[in-house]
């Protein structure tokens, strides 16, 4: 296996532990068993488990980032529309199986307090979040303080969807996202 296949192969398990049982759960040595990728590979990729973390972090963070990107396009055809489609895109993918929540929002969880890198992963993720609704409520000419209230409930349906394992709150985010669009456009 050649180091791109390696670490597109320890990626993609790392992601797939660290979602199914945790980050901290998860060590070097089960990351090899289920990747396949010797520990030397494994080292040589990633020379510690903090770098991997954030590697995992930053390839996730780009895929949310088109993900939204694209359903937005996809779907809507002017602001207030892909403003209320980032909640049914998060209706969709809390229903995917298996699904456990926002890999950030988990990932600070645990380790938000020691790990700085992932801190700032973090924060950084969920102002991109907060941009993209800014773009969709500055276009509408409603007040800044919209796309903020809107990132709040698109988080919080992530936290509540992760533990309930119910798509619901999307759609109960939604209505009160339209409620607050509506109210900003009178």
């Amino acid at each position: 296996m050649d180091a791109e296949a390696a670490e597109l192969k320890v990626l993609d398990t790392a992601e797939r532990l660290f979602d199914e049982r945790g980050v901290q759960a998860v060590g070097m040595d089960a990351l090899r068993t289920a990747s396949g990728v010797s520990l030397k590979r494994l080292y040589q990729l990633f020379p510690s488990k903090d770098v991997l973390v954030e590697a995992v972090l930053r390839r996730r963070d780009g895929a949310v980032r088109d993900a939204l990107a694209a359903h937005g396009a996809r779907v809507a055809d002017g602001p207030y529309e892909r403003a209320l489609a980032v909640f049914d895109w998060l209706g969709s993918w809390f229903a995917e199986p298996g699904f456990r929540g926002c890999a950030f929002i988990n990932t600070f969880g645990e380790l938000g307090g020691v790990a700085p890198n992932v801190t700032t992963l973090a924060r950084d993720h969920k102002e991109a979040l907060r941009a993209y609704l800014a773009a969709q409520t500055d276009a509408l000419g409603a007040p800044p303080a919209l796309a903020d209230q809107l990132a709040l409930l698109a988080n919080g349906a992530m936290v509540v969807a992760g533990i309930t394992g119910s798509p619901e709150p999307a759609a109960q985010a939604k209505a009160a996202a339209r409620v607050l669009l509506d109210a900003a456009a009178r």
